[in-house]
């Protein structure tokens, strides 16, 4: 982030009333500012400049995806308003509300959230704004045009990944890969899907959630997609990570049931759906493992992550017999 840039954003916001800009932690994708607007808190979402604002940089489509479920029994920030600049050198983006409340992921993060009860009342709050989410129908919220997703769709994708790094990683995966498309369940009926929904994508407050945030990869697809990824994320040993609230946070069997309680019909094969979502996590992570080490001063605490891979592929296996 360079003050060059930060000057020209406030200069185009100046405006619109947005100001005293300044860099917020998150979003990898996209740049991240607080402001304020008219005396209330903002966040500023702006696609890097220079790029082209595709995929996961397009932060239009992040907007609109909010703005459809403005209304609904899922918290969202409200967008104030976008605008689509003159791509790559002026970026698109978005301003919308500031939501109070705590993002952390407890199973991962060393750091303090909060009392640990609090804490596991965050997850089964999750779990059923996760449910609240899959229950929207996309046609109803204008979302009919979006293409359906479908789960061999996604092992395809994180296939990819895995081809572009170090074989030495993620040994087997093509193993993996294999067994996933040979037991690819049917889909069920297309709902939305956030892509990424864990707690460290949602603000929580004591009694709920109070917006679910971070929508750069979100889809219309199989809803198994992010449950299985959640429940993982909830397993303290997906990442056999030592912090603060290991052994405190509900058993994952527990969570599935506030799940499917909350979504009010039954929900099959989510062993399947939770090995795609280690598979998924050790293509994402050899990702990010290979750019660290192309830094000059690489992270160590990223490069740890390496010796955790096979072991992802292990419950994978796991979950697939």
């Amino acid at each position: 982030m360079t003050t060059e840039l930060l000057d020209d954003l406030q200069h185009r916001l100046a405006p619109r009333g947005i100001s005293g800009l300044r860099p917020l932690a998150g979003g990898a994708s996209s740049l991240t500012f607080a402001g304020d607007h008219d005396g209330r808190r903002v966040v500023v979402k702006v696609a890097p400049p220079g790029l082209a604002p595709i995929a996961h940089r397009d932060v239009l489509r992040q907007a609109r995806i909010v703005r459809a479920l403005a209304g609904t029994a899922v918290p969202v920030p409200d967008i104030l308003f976008d605008d689509a600049g003159e791509p790559p050198d002026v970026p698109p983006l978005f301003v919308m509300s500031f939501s109070d409340g705590t993002s952390v992921e407890p199973l991962f993060d060393a750091d303090e959230a909060g009392p640990a009860d609090m804490v596991a009342e965050r997850f089964r709050h999750a779990a059923r704004a996760m449910a609240a989410l899959h229950r929207l129908s996309p046609a109803d919220l204008g979302l009919a045009d979006e293409p359906v997703v479908a789960p061999a769709a996604e092992v395809d994708k994180w296939c990819r990944t895995l081809e572009t790094v170090d074989p030495a990683l993620a040994p087997g995966w093509e193993e993996v890969a294999d067994t996933l498309r040979d037991s690819t369940p049917s889909a069920i009926a297309p709902a939305i899907v956030h892509g990424d929904f864990r707690l460290g994508n949602l603000l929580s407050g004591e009694r709920s959630v109070t917006a679910v945030i971070d929508w750069e990869i979100w889809s219309v697809g199989d809803p198994r997609v992010d449950a299985g990824w959640f429940f993982i994320n909830s397993d303290p040993d997906t990442y056999d990570r030592i912090t603060p609230y290991r052994g405190t946070t509900p058993p994952v069997s527990d969570l599935i049931d506030d799940y499917r309680t909350a979504l009010g019909r039954r929900v099959s094969r989510l062993d399947w759906f939770q090995a795609l979502a280690c598979f998924k996590s050790t293509a994402t992570w050899s990702l990010i493992v290979k750019h660290n080490r192309r830094r000059p001063t690489p992270d160590p605490s990223v490069e740890a992550m390496a010796a955790r891979l096979p072991a992802l592929l292990a419950t994978a296996r796991e979950y697939l017999s």
